[in-house]
């Protein structure tokens, strides 16, 4: 298909793409606004704003590590869209436990408060775990061969644009919305998922291993002897672990190097989520639906020139007076403003770019009956990635690494996912099969 946006117009595709964007809004909108809180109400030193932002990173991601296995098995054993109804049912009590949780820390009782919506940061992973294999595993038994690129760069556009929605409804509402918000977009999200046309079990029935250690061990490697396989998993596993660095810096370097509100947090992250959507439209184009990943270590090298960028222009900003956060229309008027928007735009940009094709080599390298274990495979090592990125924030923020230094950081981190990159490019040369 050479228009990949003529699938939102098919049944086959819609449903699937509206359940994810509402998920990812959803369970953006609650993490960014118990983030915000948070950071702009119930702390006020950097370092606690750091570590408690890595502690909510990693009790999100220590559920894909433990129960990716067990998705990924399901997924391929039964009807996808079945175990997605049940998913989004799950979804509703969540966000209520979630919103109960945020309405407490509001009424003064911080602790009970910020205990409750980490645990529910923590089921929303379990919740994530069981819908992430199934978004992408999905699309090769409803689209073409041909398809399946464009496919899956709308579901990551989709996945990011829903981060850009959230983030900006989170930074300009109140706790007592966004703890309404998060139950109204779930029940909504119910529904649309309803509505994904089936998608039953491919190949022979499995034998399910429930051991959450044993069958991760057995998951990885069966899939990580394949070349192919390998090299994408490590490749994105490295580039979300630079995520998950950036995920925790970005609140804390607006508020104290920025000097801005959390209105301005959340349009930086924002305009992260438009790059990422951008980036992943721009590499569709430019491979005319081949999956290859001959742009990737290019991108990903833009990539780390610009976060070099990034922290150059933070450590030249000049700060709001003594006392003071700059607001967002403060911020963009700026004379340094510009440039540190642009900077940012850019960096997602090519982090769009370097990630779409490398998911799509997920989803087209195995037969389809195991495409769901294949994602589930890569989440659970791209999650151990992650919250050894988060762990590495909270051991950098101790030994008095600043926010503005961690981008240095992550830009190194980038030159590996490069180098990854190019040995993926160089095993298949453009001939990976779709």
């Amino acid at each position: 298909m050479d228009n990949a946006l003529g699938l939102l117009g098919q049944r086959r595709f819609l449903p699937l793409f509206a359940t994810q964007f509402l998920g990812a809004f959803n369970d953006n909108l609650f993490k960014t606004a118990m983030v915000l809180f948070a950071t702009y109400q119930l702390f006020s030193d950097p370092a606690g704003e750091q570590n408690f932002n890595a502690l909510a990173t990693g009790l999100s991601i220590v559920p894909f590590v433990l129960l990716s296995a067990l998705s990924g098995q399901l997924a391929d054993n039964h009807d996808k869209a079945k175990i997605i109804r049940i998913v989004k049912t799950i979804e509703i009590g969540i966000m209520i436990y979630g919103a109960a949780g945020m309405l407490v820390a509001r009424s003064g009782h911080s602790t009970v408060g910020l205990v409750m919506m980490l645990s529910a940061v923590a089921m929303l992973g379990c919740h994530s775990t069981f819908f992430g294999p199934i978004k992408y595993a999905i699309l090769p038994q409803h689209l073409k061969d041909h398809e399946v690129l464009g496919g899956t760069g709308l579901v990551e556009a989709a996945t990011y644009l829903s981060i850009l929605t959230g983030t900006i409804v989170a930074g300009y509402i109140s706790v007592e919305t966004a703890a309404a918000l998060v139950v109204v977009v779930a029940i909504l999200g119910w529904f649309t998922g309803r509505m994904v046309p089936a998608a039953p079990r491919v190949g022979p029935e499995l034998k399910i291993n429930y051991n959450p250690f044993t069958a991760s061990w057995h998951l990885v490697s069966a899939t990580m002897h394949i070349r192919r396989l390998f090299l994408a998993i490590l490749a994105i596993s490295f580039f979300w672990m630079i995520g998950s660095v950036l995920i925790v810096t970005f609140p804390v370097l607006v508020k104290n190097v920025l000097t801005a509100d959390e209105r301005v947090a959340s349009l930086t992250i924002a305009i992260f989520s438009i790059g990422v959507a951008i980036g992943s439209l721009i590499i569709n184009a430019l491979l005319k639906s081949r999956i290859s990943a001959r742009y990737s270590p290019g991108s990903v090298i833009a990539m780390a020139v610009c976060l070099v960028a990034f922290a150059l222009e933070a450590k030249a900003w000049t700060p709001a007076p003594p006392g003071k956060l700059y607001g967002a229309v403060d911020f963009v008027t700026h004379p340094q403003s510009l440039f540190v928007l642009l900077t940012l735009g850019a960096i997602a940009i090519f982090g769009g770019m370097f990630v779409v094709p490398l998911y799509a080599f997920l989803t087209t390298t195995v037969t389809k009956d195991q495409t769901a274990r294949t994602v589930a495979a890569n989440n659970v090592v791209n999650c151990a990635a992650m919250s050894f990125g988060a762990v590495g924030v909270i051991l950098l923020t101790r030994a008095g690494v600043g926010p503005t230094d961690m981008l240095l950081i992550v830009a190194a981190l980038c030159l590996g996912s490069a180098w990854l990159a190019w040995r993926l490019h160089r095993a298949c040369d453009d001939g990976c099969p779709a």
